[in-house]
């Protein structure tokens, strides 16, 4: 099929990169901004699990509102000073890092929940919570400015000025061995290490609890059945968190072991939308198949509707203490 006169081929795959970027922006923040307005809403959700779903959602925010568009625009390529340049491209590391981390906390959380059920309320309170909520963030700066002190191209690639200009781009500035050994091998196979161990374990808990549920209460049996449906939701997490962020990582390992190797531009393109495509998933796998969050985004949309403000409500429960908490988290 013949090209459009005037427009390149190459043309055709940014146009084609950026109209897709644009899309999950859209997806990522729409959802994401619905799932912090549902927790707002809703007080009922207001609990340790909700902090690190809402730190998620935050993460995922700043991924359609910051990080797509700095990538499209440094994947175009433009004219700036060397570390400009490269404080651009940290940006996007930090803010990609801390929706890993964020995952990594829900992981711990639901684990910590199936493992020590009676113990989770004490050991695991709203402050904890924020403090774990507070590290996830701070190690997401200090991993993704690592960079800034001296882990760059610049010395590399003979940029002895730090005032000559430079066409900014990812591989201009970020060294490789960076991204696969700190980034890659540090911080993301090993959290997706932990995750699946993780869910793994909830999986082996809750099928032993659920062997033993003969002599148990009728709630102890539908407390470990409707945590055994949010394990499938978990490992379904794991499955598109390695098949959303490994593309792009093992491309990235393939330029760095093999230099010869050709890698397309458009397959560039397909991993890096596949890493953001996981902020506009990450709603829909974690906050949407939650039974009360439904019923919260069902009733802002009725008010939107009906052009009414949105209030913060408080949905009142008479069910016993364990089925309650059963309910919240499903």
């Amino acid at each position: 099929m013949p090209s459009s006169p005037g427009i390149k081929p190459q043309e055709h795959v940014d146009m084609v990169y950026i109209s897709i970027e644009t899309a999950i922006a859209l997806a990522s923040v729409l959802g994401n901004v619905l799932v912090v307005l549902a927790v707002y809403v809703n007080r009922a959700l207001r609990n340790t699990t909700f902090c690190f779903i809402v730190s998620l959602a935050v993460a995922d925010i700043a991924v359609g509102v910051l990080v797509i568009p700095l990538a499209i625009i440094i994947s175009m390529g433009f004219n700036t000073q060397f570390y400009t340049c490269l404080f651009l491209t940290c940006l996007l590391l930090i803010i990609t890092q801390s929706s890993i981390l964020s995952l990594l906390a829900i992981a711990i959380d639901r684990y910590l929940r199936v493992k020590i059920p009676t113990r989770y309320d004490t050991i695991v309170t709203q402050g904890r919570a924020y403090v774990a909520v507070c590290l996830c963030w701070m190690l997401s700066f200090l991993t993704g400015l690592v960079p800034m002190i001296g882990w760059n191209t610049h010395d590399a690639k003979g940029n002895s000025s730090s005032s000559r200009e430079i066409f900014c781009k990812f591989t201009a500035v970020m060294s490789m061995d960076y991204m696969v050994y700190f980034n890659f091998f540090g911080w993301v196979v090993a959290p997706l290490t932990i995750m699946i161990a993780l869910y793994g374990e909830i999986f082996r808990v809750i099928r032993r609890q659920l062997n033993q549920r003969a002599e148990a209460t009728c709630d102890g049996d539908r407390y470990y059945q409707k945590e055994l449906k949010l394990a499938k939701s978990l490992a379904l997490v794991v499955f598109l968190f390695a098949l959303c962020w490994l593309p792009i990582h093992i491309m990235n390992c393939i330029s760095f072991f093999c230099p010869k190797c050709y890698i397309p531009k458009f397959a560039t393109y397909i991993g890096i939308f596949m890493s953001h495509v996981n902020s506009a998933l990450n709603p829909m796998v974690y906050a949407f198949r939650i039974k009360r969050f439904r019923l919260t985004l069902i009733q802002i949309t009725r008010r939107c509707m009906l052009c009414r403000p949105i209030q913060s409500t408080q949905c009142t429960t008479s069910t016993p203490a364990l089925t309650e908490k059963v309910d919240v988290n499903l």
